[in-house]
């Protein structure tokens, strides 16, 4: 096998939009795995200063991370998600391994319906991951507008998380946070699976409690240890609330929604078909050996069922088939996509690195 330079592996990474010239699954799938390793244990060689970016809109703000609009200056009209990640609240949470793994994977990744880490930044205060913008949002808005996804857009959605999936699992990866919040739609109508600060490498089983609680495997709550299976169980929530408009598992009580979950206790709403019901219930089944996407066939069998049977999936990998719902003036930077858009405030940057001691040995280039 011809070894590449780590730059040029890098310069070989898919384009994030438009038609694709993948000849087979299987033969990405293989090469994926080469590449990735080889990423994941690189110096990522693109690390920029700050001061390269223009700063327009606060997109959002969680816990540890805010994630504002900014535009490349040398490039103008070139626009990328930044999420600032406070140095403080990681230490403070013991939460340093996590991030700097979730930037390994983010600098690795390579598939048209994931998002991948584009530039890196640091100060004294903040890490930076400079992600694409995908300027349509969250299916979770999308959602909130429409109520609920008509069946052929419901399966086009899932569909690529199944290949989304497919490929994490090829590398060892369990995403562990499948949700409408963490899809992203582009302007063609097209996903990318985001968020991977739950994602780990998992070769046999894991044993931590994380997730949201809507989308977590009953094999989770349960404390004996899962894989990659539960990432399948979540596909069918997602299924079922994309097509129903809400989760399956449903109670204020998060103690009765664990309970409804471990005991498979849901209702299918009466608009659902029978394909897609019989494919969610293979997916929604608390028995992990009898789980569609964990049988002797793996993923196959959720890819040959019958609610796919229409479905061209090397064309789907391709960006080949029409999306049949495209975000409308999704090429803008629009509220209605992002609701909790506002101007920028600006954040207060150590002018001393007092937390050189903590990251000294993290991999942080």
């Amino acid at each position: 096998m011809k070894v590449m330079p780590l730059e040029e592996t890098y310069n070989r990474r898919l384009p994030l939009y438009g038609a694709l010239k993948i000849d087979s699954v299987e033969v990405f799938l293989e090469e994926s795995k080469n590449t990735f390793e080889e990423m994941y244990n690189s110096v990522f060689p693109y690390v920029l200063e700050l001061s390269n970016f223009k700063f327009h809109y606060l997109l959002g703000e969680g816990a540890f991370a805010r994630v504002v609009l900014a535009e490349y200056k040398e490039f103008e009209g070139s626009f990328y998600a930044v999420k600032a990640i406070s140095k403080r609240s990681l230490i403070k949470n013991n939460q340093v391994k996590t991030a700097l793994n979730e930037k390994r994977i983010l600098q690795s990744l390579n598939h048209p319906f994931v998002i991948r880490l584009e530039y890196f930044s640091k100060d004294h205060s903040f890490i930076y991951f400079v992600l694409p913008f995908i300027c349509g949002g969250e299916m979770f808005t999308h959602l909130k507008i429409w109520q609920k996804f008509e069946e052929n857009v419901a399966r086009f959605y899932a569909a690529q998380v199944v290949l989304g999936m497919e490929y994490l699992h090829n590398l060892d990866l369990v995403f562990r946070d499948l949700k409408p919040e963490n899809l992203l739609i582009d302007h063609y109508g097209y996903l990318k699976i985001t968020d991977f600060g739950f994602t780990k490498k998992v070769l046999k089983r894991t044993y931590t409690f994380c997730g949201t609680p809507d989308y977590i495997a009953p094999e989770i709550i349960s404390g004996k240890g899962y894989s990659k299976a539960v990432d399948w169980w979540a596909l069918g929530v997602l299924i079922f609330e994309m097509a129903g408009g809400h989760p399956p598992f449903v109670s204020l009580d998060q103690m009765k929604k664990f309970t409804k979950i471990i005991k498979c206790q849901y209702l299918f709403p009466k608009e659902f078909g029978d394909e897609m019901k019989d494919l969610i219930s293979k997916l929604l089944e608390t028995d992990v050996t009898k789980r569609f996407g964990n049988l002797k066939r793996g993923v196959e069998d959720i890819k040959l069922h019958e609610w796919f049977k229409e479905l061209n999936w090397l064309k789907l990998l391709n960006r080949r088939v029409a999306s049949p719902y495209v975000p409308k003036d999704a090429e803008t930077v629009s509220s209605t996509y992002f609701p909790h858009m506002k101007p920028k405030t600006s954040w207060k940057i150590s002018a001393q690195d007092r937390f050189s001691k903590e990251w000294r040995t993290s991999s942080c280039t």
